[in-house]
């Protein structure tokens, strides 16, 4: 079996120590994609959003040491949400305005950096379910054979009939079936062990 990874509450705490890298490797397969993706829904270009990015990240570096985490005050995410949005509008205030680019999406993109932030903060929780899920399922895929992957891949990701898969894959439609629920077992499992501790 696959060493589990740390609780993110444990987490939250490994990263503390700037030494740790796995804890550091971890948090940062988790939420680099989520930060990124959203600077690029703001409208920054891939460099641009890489670097807010980073910001972001060295932000959390600098103040974790001095974090003492509570849940009745907010979440993590909500926290990290808070100092990407920041770190965002940081970003655009030193750009120089796109006036004049030629670029018929400024002007929308323009706007929705005026629409209201609940908009933005929707999209950052599904999108983080999103970049969790694909997290997981990349921890745990090693962990099953490619027929059992397949069968659970094909059903719950793609949407195929299991009669489908079963034909296709030339196993019983009971072993699709199982092997759905195995690996939805272990996937669940290990989005607990990071989701919901803060």
């Amino acid at each position: 079996m696959n060493d589990s990874p740390a609780t993110r509450a444990s987490l939250l705490v490994r990263i503390r120590d700037p030494r740790d890298g796995s804890a550091w490797s971890q948090f940062v397969d988790i939420y680099a994609p989520l930060l990124y993706g959203f600077a690029r829904k703001a409208g920054l270009q891939d460099a641009d959003a890489a670097d807010v990015t980073q910001e972001v990240l060295r932000s959390v570096a600098g103040a974790v040491t001095n974090l003492e985490y509570d849940p009745r005050r907010g979440s993590f995410r909500g926290w990290l949400f808070t100092i990407a949005r920041n770190r965002l509008r940081n970003f655009q205030s030193r750009k120089p305005p796109d006036s004049g680019s030629g670029d018929s999406g400024v002007h929308e993109r323009l706007q929705q950096l005026a629409a209201p932030e609940q908009g933005q903060a929707a999209w950052w929780d599904q999108e983080y379910e999103r970049q969790l899920f694909q997290w997981a399922a990349a921890r745990i895929r090693r962990d099953f054979e490619e027929s059992t992957w397949q069968a659970f891949w094909q059903t719950a990701v793609e949407g195929k009939s299991g009669k489908e898969v079963a034909r296709e894959l030339r196993i019983s439609l009971a072993a699709v079936y199982l092997a759905k629920s195995r690996v939805l077992t272990r996937l669940k499992e290990q989005i607990q062990l990071i989701q919901g501790e803060f």
